[in-house]
């Protein structure tokens, strides 16, 4: 069975282990598990309850709980290091309704209404935060959308990580429109934003490549990272409509020409740093989470200059999603559990910090986050299909 292709060995032997391989490592590897912070019974029964629904039975999923439970309580491993401060935040979730499917990269619409991806899932879905109430739309199979963004129509675009396409979604007519890329070598469209101009940029990691959709003839033109393995992750766009992309498999940024597409490359200082996500402050500098050494970076384009500073959690904190507000950075620091949220003051170089909730348990990794139009933030938390507004209205500039 799919389970026992995904890593049963890594499960120590015990009455309900074979029910674990069945419905739990079906869908994910076991190092999930045996990685995790642990949980009570309790605790592994609401975080399952996210991915499957055992309800109608109740035998195996006491059996499941049990094994859990015993196996794997709660462990200090991986702790986080909270840092507390003047600063306020608060958090509003909403569990949206198919299990399973990683929900991911909210953003906000013109009319205040949030809309996700559902990876695995294969949907786009949206919540009008008013009244909670929520709207699942089914992508064309084998989509496997990575992320949404939104044009200045109130169009929902994706991006089609499994089948190599681009994606938008009229929500007045429900209609679909698929871009097929135009190189076969072009499998995994990732990250995308709009430029001011109304082009689409996106990122193809495992491809190595950087792509262009125009919507008005649908054209697209892709260009190949000048460092092999490089894994173009993240993207932005700067005050004067240069996209700029983080590196998740090398040490670099790369700023784009939005006109003839030539990249040039900035390396950063250390070898051993890859990029996850990087922001673009409102004073131009940019800012970038160096994933694997456990720290947040800081480049000047005008100077050259680069400055980082050390993650509270330290060096396998794996920095993850980021994004600049008001001059405040925000970003968290997805190795560590639970995953926080963590506030930088470039002003005073102060660090505060807070536990992102996930329903009873703090599980799962916020892999992207993006401002609303009054200043909050969005994120999510994908392992447990949750949708996260965080209030900042108390952690403004102190």
């Amino acid at each position: 069975m799919p389970g026992a292709a995904r890593g049963q060995s890594a499960l120590p032997d015990g009455a309900g282990k074979d029910q674990v391989e069945s419905v739990c490592t079906a869908c994910h590897p076991a190092t999930q598990i045996t990685g995790s912070s642990g949980y009570t019974r309790e605790g592994w029964a609401g975080l399952a309850s996210t991915m499957v629904d055992l309800s109608g039975s109740p035998d195996l999923q006491a059996e499941i709980t049990g094994y859990l439970a015993t196996h794997f309580p709660p462990n200090d491993r991986q702790a986080a290091k909270l840092l507390p401060g003047k600063a306020q935040v608060s958090f509003k979730e909403w569990q949206v309704p198919t299990l399973g499917q990683r929900s991911r990269d909210p953003v906000e619409a013109a009319d205040g209404t949030i809309w996700w991806a559902g990876q695995w899932g294969n949907l786009i879905g949206k919540i009008d935060p008013a009244t909670g109430a929520m709207t699942e739309y089914p992508l064309p199979e084998g989509t496997k959308p990575h992320t949404v963004t939104l044009d200045a129509a109130g169009n929902v675009w994706y991006t089609g990580n499994k089948n190599g396409t681009l994606g938008k979604f009229d929500p007045q007519t429900e209609q679909i429109t698929v871009y097929k890329m135009p190189d076969p070598a072009a499998k995994d469209p990732h990250s995308a934003i709009f430029d001011g101009q109304g082009i689409l940029w996106f990122t193809l990691q495992q491809s190595n490549m950087i792509g262009r959709l125009d919507p008005a003839s649908g054209d697209i033109k892709l260009v190949t990272a000048p460092t092999a393995g490089a894994r173009p992750y993240g993207i932005k766009i700067d005050a004067q409509g240069n996209p700029w992309v983080a590196c998740n498999g090398s040490n670099c940024l790369i700023k784009v020409d939005p006109a003839t597409l030539q990249l040039t490359e900035v390396k950063l200082p250390s070898p051993g740093t890859k990029v996850r996500r990087l922001d673009i402050a409102g004073d131009g500098m940019i800012w970038y989470v160096n994933s694997t050494e456990g720290r947040i970076g800081r480049y000047d384009p005008a100077s050259g200059a680069i400055k980082e500073w050390d993650s509270p959690s330290g060096p396998d904190s794996h920095p993850y999603a980021l994004a600049v507000i008001d001059g405040i950075v925000w970003y968290n620091e997805s190795g560590v559990r639970p995953d926080p949220l963590v506030r930088f003051d470039p002003e005073t170089e102060s660090f505060q910090s807070w536990p992102i909730p996930s329903g009873d348990v703090h599980a799962g990794i916020v892999r992207h986050m993006r401002t609303t139009r009054d200043g909050n933030l969005l994120i999510h938390q994908s392992s447990t299909n949750r949708i996260l507004l965080v209030d900042l209205k108390g952690a403004a500039a102190l």
